[in-house]
């Protein structure tokens, strides 16, 4: 006789975590605690305004045309065109929109994808910190083992004496990010020059990801973005991460891109296919066709650089010690001459005592190190920015 429903042991297995250090992000922290004190949110880094209304027409187009199934498993053909030739325009290098072109459901999406296909468990993998948090975690999933190189505290550039100290036979890969985020540095055309000489002996293959590529600075002074694309000993051991969702204020859609060689792209895409298969369908199309119109993301560095200036010139009558910001949509600052907290609990304070949220530089170690720098993002509405300046003047 089968035992009563009463009587069967109500158990919860226990597991054991694939991810036993990871906790609640300081993203969510704070966010949560500006939302606690009505502080205005300069902490995570998405925008608070919309995006072109064209681009959502564009979308809902797609859908009216009946465009809502499966698209092919590596990207609707004419957005996988488009991406080819807008890396061809701006970079030189040509890749093939059907064996070296993926698009993906975000950036986020796209590196964990690459890291599951290419590392296998005792690979290393050479990450530089400060760095985007799901790197590490992406690694560990994968069996591989981690291998932390700081950049240069203060001016957060490549250190690549310590970079080819930490290159081993075991070395699988090394993850760049330029425009960095969190410290907003661009790579210089000579520190591109330089990793490609380091890594030229070896297979160590290259994660670059670009995600803020339209969003380099002061191009009347000569910046710009090196994208590992222009670098021929780069390129062809590379995958090259890009994110719709950065460039066309919608986060939200998580939709991204892959460029790689093509026989590094069949091995990312049998991952690809089984983690996430593909894209949604009428977002894809409406990409396609808005991109041709480049100056979406061609203007993009003027649109952002005036909200930066905005906020640099409001922030230079407070106490903070500005760092530069040459890319991305971020402002780092030195809190040593505002106050003798390090970086998290002055970050809490600020959120609850000044109401305004930032994120500390601390966050994007695995070590925690404390350089007395927070980061703001700066990816708001003027009226946003205004606020938060008028409260910070109070510092």
């Amino acid at each position: 006789m089968s035992p009563t429903l009463a009587a069967v042991r109500q158990h919860t297995p226990t597991l054991q975590s694939r991810l036993p250090n990871v906790g609640t992000t300081i993203f969510t922290v704070m966010s949560a605690l500006a939302t606690e004190k009505n502080a205005v949110n300069l902490g995570q880094g998405f925008p608070d305004f919309e995006c072109d209304p064209a681009l959502v027409n564009a979308v809902t187009s797609a859908m009216q045309s009946g465009l809502n199934q499966y698209p092919p498993m590596t990207g609707v053909p004419v957005l996988r065109e488009a991406i080819a030739a807008k890396i061809q325009t701006l970079h030189g290098r040509s890749y093939n929109p059907a064996t070296e072109i993926t698009v993906t459901a975000g950036a986020t999406q796209a590196i964990i994808t690459i890291i599951l296909g290419i590392v296998h468990p005792g690979d290393e993998v050479i990450v530089l910190e400060p760095c985007y948090d799901s790197y590490v975690p992406n690694i560990e999933l994968a069996g591989g083992t981690v291998v932390r190189v700081p950049l240069t505290p203060g001016t957060f550039r490549p250190d690549f004496d310590k970079i080819a100290a930490a290159l081993s036979p075991k070395t699988r890969a090394i993850i760049i990010n330029s425009p960095h985020n969190p410290s907003a540095t661009v790579w210089t055309e000579a520190e591109m020059l330089r990793l490609q000489t380091l890594l030229a002996p070896t297979d160590v293959l290259l994660i670059s990801d670009e995600v803020y590529e339209h969003m380099v600075f002061d191009a009347a002074l000569g910046a710009m973005h090196h994208s590992a694309v222009r670098f021929p000993g780069l390129a062809a051991r590379a995958f090259i991460v890009s994110s719709f969702g950065k460039t066309y204020h919608v986060t939200g859609w998580k939709v991204g891109y892959v460029a790689a060689p093509a026989t590094l792209t069949a091995e990312f895409r049998k991952v690809h296919q089984f983690n996430v298969f593909t894209v949604n369908t009428p977002v894809q199309h409406a990409l396609a066709s808005y991109m041709a119109k480049p100056a979406a993301y061609l203007d993009l560095p003027a649109f952002y650089q005036r909200k930066r200036d905005l906020f640099r010139e409001g922030l230079a009558a407070t106490k903070f010690k500005l760092l530069p910001s040459e890319g991305t949509y971020f402002q780092c600052v030195d809190i040593s001459g505002v106050s003798d907290l390090g970086e998290a609990d002055f970050c809490k304070w600020l959120t609850t005592e000044i109401g305004v949220a930032a994120i500390p530089m601390s966050a994007f170690y695995g070590s925690g190190f404390d350089q007395r720098v927070v980061r703001f993002c700066f990816a708001k509405k003027d009226e946003t920015l205004q606020a938060a300046l008028g409260r910070l003047a109070k510092l």
